[in-house]
């Protein structure tokens, strides 16, 4: 095998690794540590996107209040993010959006095709 074949070999994979395994890892550790802090009272969106606050665990499932008196088993896994933690005032942020014309008035005024 040509050695500047086996070098363009060595560094696509070197490019696949910094570019798809190491992020993956990083996003994986990242979601370990939200789910061993997840305690009593947090507000959490689970992967559904259902929202509720948690009252209480069980062995890998947590008790989930998603209205007054209306308590769900979740697993722990489909906990996709804590939305605001009690007593700390940590909420997540809405992304931001464009301000994109809402009526085809605005479209026309702004100069984009309905």
């Amino acid at each position: 095998m040509n050695p500047s074949a086996l070098l363009l070999i060595v560094v696509a994979f070197g490019f696949l690794y910094f570019v798809l395994v190491r992020p993956q890892k990083r996003r994986q550790a990242t979601q370990a540590q939200m789910l061993s802090s997840l305690k009593e009272g947090d507000e959490i969106v689970t992967a559904g996107g259902i929202y509720g606050e948690i009252t209480g665990f069980q062995e890998d499932d947590l008790l989930v209040r998603i209205a007054p008196e209306l308590e769900v088993r979740v697993a722990r896994r489909a906990v996709g993010g804590v939305v605001s933690r009690a007593n700390e005032g940590v909420t997540a942020e809405e992304p931001e959006t464009a301000d994109e014309p809402e009526t085809a008035e605005e479209r026309d005024e702004a100069g984009t095709k309905t």
